[in-house]
């Protein structure tokens, strides 16, 4: 079973990014791409809100085991 986990290789900020891309076998720079993009369409205050949340919902993967 695959299992979503910030990235510690694929990390800018907090690895969430990089995460999605190996979770859904996409390049992190799309993933990053469409997270600026959907960002900027729905609101700056929102997304950082939302990305703040996962930082501390995701978890690591060195945290994981």
């Amino acid at each position: 079973m695959k299992r979503l986990y910030r990235s510690q290789t694929n990390r800018k900020i907090a690895g969430i990014c990089g995460g999605l891309g190996e979770y859904l076998d996409v390049d992190p720079t799309i993933i990053r791409l469409c997270a600026v993009i959907f960002g900027l369409a729905t609101g700056i205050i929102p997304f950082l809100v939302g990305y703040i949340i996962g930082w501390f919902i995701i978890p690591d993967r060195s945290e994981s085991g």
